[in-house]
């Protein structure tokens, strides 16, 4: 009922940065708290970042990376900066209904896009 699309990922090398975009569709009453997820090869999915009424960073990531959104456009980014090899995973963008902030876990979220792959190399 919600569709989330991932883009903006690619190779990158470490200090370099990209930014993320993920466009809503659909029902739009499920994206109140949108969220940014990544997943590393053998790593479960980790939270990265939030936004419903005001950010929250996972402490990896806080001075680097920044989450935006433009609601008109129904649309979340995220700003990575100073980016490191360690930061190479497949980022997922996720939302739930209810506005949330802090860490998040996957099981929370009602709506996931496919991921985009980000790869830092050395």
């Amino acid at each position: 009922q919600v569709q989330l699309v991932e883009s903006g990922g690619g190779l990158v090398q470490a200090g370099g940065s990209l930014r993320l975009s993920c466009a809503a569709s659909g029902r739009t009453f499920s994206v109140d708290t949108m969220a940014w997820f990544r997943q590393a090869p053998g790593k479960g999915r980790e939270f990265v970042a939030s936004f419903s009424w005001t950010a929250s960073y996972a402490d990896s990531v806080k001075g680097r990376f920044t989450i935006s959104r433009d609601n008109a456009k129904k649309t979340v980014y995220l700003q990575m900066n100073s980016l490191k090899p360690e930061d190479t995973a497949v980022y997922y963008c996720a939302s739930k209904a209810g506005y949330y902030t802090g860490d998040l876990v996957p099981p929370l979220m009602d709506y996931w896009g496919k991921g985009t792959l980000v790869t830092v190399s050395s």
